[in-house]
């Protein structure tokens, strides 16, 4: 109900400023890294052959030797009688039929080698597995064993031993203090590989969560201070509720976290696209008959904004455009928006308004650069800083820094349900399998046994990242895999 006063705006001046900044372009990904998406069949080898084609074909059917020998012959008899002597002629007859033969080889190799080609490329199935650097079953053990490495085991006075991850991965030697936001996505991250053996206990990686808890209830980011805000308290009650945690322990914190959303409480927090979306996906795990999702999605509906550079379809910034000008554009941000109405459809239902402004967004981001220009732009990371009134002293700013996985959002867009199907009646299912396979290829190639990486510091392996990239990399597996 409170939820659907958000629409009207932002907060008066000076109390939000978010800002989006391009980050360096991922150049790890390449051709190593590539995972491959279903295509256009390929044309007949037969009816396309061809003259030099046909050429090769005809000396690959002669045997080399027979080759050989019969121009050794013909040159032996249309040599003249006189060239230097018999021998001089045997050799230059000689001469010439051991470089025919060497040529009908060689187009023999070739041919062999152009049909084995062509015999993978019409049936992928069918060709050697891959190594098994480079499965995805090794690299999940790799993620696993990243978690293990990464993961905190401390005691604290006052809330006893907690068992979880901070940020990154890179950041916990010598242990440090796990935190919400760090072991909620490590928490999804071990259900997600559900590994075999009990290392990492999930329950106690549960049970540290509710001991990070805030004692006013709620859960919050180490930069955030001492209130608990919605996008970080919405991730940990999902992860709880994947986890199994107690519905009445859950049931107290939600009610909590909907408290949150109340715009007199978070103004500036409910103007931007990443919070609101964090919420959605969060509380939709956690919450399903949750009345305030009808509303946040009206949020987030009502935040989209019409690009007239790509055809006007409309799309998301970092900030919603709820009354304030037109963010702009933004392709994290749009298929974030996508993901979560995506998922709230599937839950929820969804009216033809909602289903239009879904669909609208797709259109968007499949009409953004061809990856076979070369520009990739469009998968490029980025950064975003949220800023609120601080809680204790609302004189100050509370900034909250927000690493944008663009790929992988861009991945998670085009795989949802109804992306295939919107392809299909605008820019083409070949086009889309080419932004598919851009995207997931990026994805991969940012990893190495495993583990994701954002830069070379201590905080560039977060867990999060480890989460969204593998979620992608298993959905992409399973949407291609073909029985």
């Amino acid at each position: 109900m409170v939820l659907a006063h958000a629409v009207r705006g932002r907060a008066p001046g000076g109390r939000e400023q978010m800002m989006l900044r391009q980050d360096l372009p991922a150049q790890r990904s390449g051709p190593a890294g590539r995972s491959s998406a279903p295509g256009p069949g390929a044309p007949s080898s037969a009816s396309s052959a061809s003259p030099p084609s046909r050429l090769l074909t005809w000396l690959g059917r002669l045997g080399a030797p027979a080759a050989a020998f019969a121009v050794f012959q013909t040159l032996l008899g249309i040599l003249p009688q006189n060239l230097a002597g018999e021998a001089a002629r045997y050799c230059v007859a000689a001469t010439a039929g051991a470089g025919v033969g060497a040529v009908v080889w060689l187009s023999a190799a070739l041919l062999h080698a152009r049909a084995a080609a062509a015999t993978a490329a019409r049936a992928p199935s069918s060709g050697p597995a891959p190594s098994p650097a480079r499965s995805l079953p090794a690299l999940v053990d790799g993620t696993y064993e990243a978690l293990r490495r990464g993961l905190s085991v401390i005691e604290i006075p006052g809330r006893g031993p907690l068992t979880g991850w901070p940020h990154s991965l890179a950041e916990s030697d010598p242990p440090v203090h796990p935190t919400a936001f760090g072991t909620a996505y490590g928490l999804h991250l071990l259900l997600d590989i559900a590994p075999y053996d009990g290392r990492i206990r999930a329950g106690e990686v549960a049970e540290t969560l509710w001991r990070l808890r805030l004692p006013d209830g709620g859960w919050a980011a180490r930069s955030q201070g001492s209130g608990a805000r919605p996008e970080v308290t919405a991730i940990v009650l999902g992860a709880l509720a994947r986890a199994g945690a107690d519905p009445r322990l859950l049931d107290a914190e939600i009610r909590s976290c909907e408290a949150l959303l109340d715009p007199d409480h978070d103004a500036p927090g409910l103007a931007n696209t990443y919070v609101v979306t964090n919420v959605l996906r969060g509380m939709l795990r956690a919450a399903p008959g949750s009345t305030a999702l009808g509303g946040l999605r009206e949020v987030l509906v009502n935040g989209a904004t019409a690009d007239p550079v790509r055809g006007n379809h409309r799309c998301w910034g970092a900030a919603l455009a709820t009354g304030r000008g037109n963010p702009a554009p933004s392709v994290v941000h749009t298929a974030r928006a996508v993901v979560a109405l995506d998922r709230a459809a599937q839950v929820l239902g969804e009216d033809e308004r909602q289903r239009a402004v879904r669909e609208e967004g797709l259109r968007w981001l499949l009409a953004g650069a061809s990856p076979l220009s070369g520009r990739a732009s469009d998968l490029d990371n980025c950064q975003e800083e949220v800023r609120r009134p601080g809680q204790e002293d609302p004189l100050h700013q509370e900034l909250l820094s927000v690493r944008h996985f663009t790929a992988a959002w861009v991945a998670r867009a085009l795989m949802t349900d109804g992306a295939r199907q919107v392809a299909a009646q605008g820019v083409g299912l070949p086009a889309w399998e080419a932004q598919l396979t851009a995207a997931v290829a990026r994805v991969r190639g940012m990893q190495q046994a495993g583990v994701w990486r954002w830069d070379d510091g201590p905080m560039g392996h977060p867990v999060w990242m480890a989460y969204q990239g593998l979620s992608v990399l298993r959905r992409h597996a399973l949407m291609v895999y073909r029985p």
